[in-house]
C-alpha cells in the first residue's frame, strides 16, 4: 500500500535556505566527480524502470547505497507501505546532512557510513534482512576490495527472493555481481545522461519467491 499524499509532500519539502537538489548535486559533482559519476541526477524514466520489478506489498525494508540528493528516495517513499522503512547509506557527509534536512518522512533513515557495513547497519535498525537494495555506486572506481565486499555483504543481507538493483554507466559492474547472483536481469536506459546499464540480481534458493519480471 503506497504512503499517504501527506507523507509524500513532507518528503518533498525543502528547508528554507537549503540548496535545491540540482544545486546540491552539481556542487558535490564538482567536489567529488569520480564518486558522484554524473553531472545530472538520474532521469524519471530510469527511476521507473529500475523500481518496476519491486514487490512493494511485501517490502518492509528497502536500502539504498549512494542516495545523493534523494532522487530515488522520494519515489521509493511514495510507493512504500506505511509500516516499511527506507535506509540510505552514503560516505558523503554533505549528502547525508542534506537528506536529513529535506526528507522528514518518519520511515526514512539516512546513515553516514560505508555500504560495506550494510549488515551491521540493517541490524542496528532492528532488521534481520533487507527486501531490496538499490545502488548507483561507481563500482569500477571504488578502492580495491571495496566493490567485492559490498556485493558479498549485499547478497548476505538480502532475504530469499529479494534483489540487488544496480544502475551503472559501465557494464563492468556485472563482474561484481556474477560471483554472488546466478539470476541476473539486464536492461538499458538510453534516456539518461549518460545512458545507464540496469541490473537486477535476484537472491534465489530453496523457498525463494519467484522474481517479478522486468518491466521496460
Amino acid at each position: 500500500m503506497p504512503s499517504t499524499t501527506t507523507a509524500a509532500r513532507r518528503a518533498r519539502a525543502r528547508t528554507p535556505g537549503m540548496p535545491t537538489p540540482w544545486q546540491m548535486f552539481f556542487q558535490q559533482f564538482l567536489k567529488h566527480p569520480v564518486m558522484v559519476g554524473s553531472i545530472v541526477p538520474s532521469s524519471d524514466r530510469l527511476i521507473r524502470k529500475m523500481l518496476g520489478p519491486v514487490d512493494w506489498a511485501h517490502t518492509k525494508l528497502f536500502v539504498e547505497y549512494g542516495p545523493g540528493v534523494g532522487t530515488f528516495c522520494r519515489p521509493i517513499l511514495e510507493l512504500m507501505a506505511p509500516d516499511a522503512q527506507l535506509i540510505v547509506i552514503d560516505t558523503n557527509a554533505d549528502f547525508i546532512r542534506y537528506l536529513r534536512h529535506t526528507i522528514t518522512d518518519p520511515r526514512f533513515f539516512a546513515v553516514h557510513g560505508s555500504a560495506a557495513e550494510v549488515e551491521r547497519i540493517v541490524r542496528d535498525h532492528g532488521h534481520e534482512h533487507a527486501d531490496y537494495v538499490l545502488s548507483g555506486l561507481p563500482f569500477s572506481t571504488l578502492p580495491p576490495g571495496v566493490g567485492p565486499a559490498i556485493a558479498s555483504g549485499t547478497h548476505r543481507v538480502l532475504r530469499e527472493g529479494g534483489a540487488f538493483l544496480v544502475y551503472q554507466f559501465s557494464p563492468r559492474v556485472k563482474d561484481f555481481l556474477d560471483p554472488h547472483f546466478s539470476d541476473i536481469d539486464h536492461d538499458m536506459e538510453w534516456w539518461n545522461v549518460p545512458p545507464a546499464q540496469l541490473y537486477w540480481g535476484w537472491k534465489t534458493g530453496e523457498g525463494a519467491a519467484t522474481p517479478a519480471p522486468v518491466r521496460g
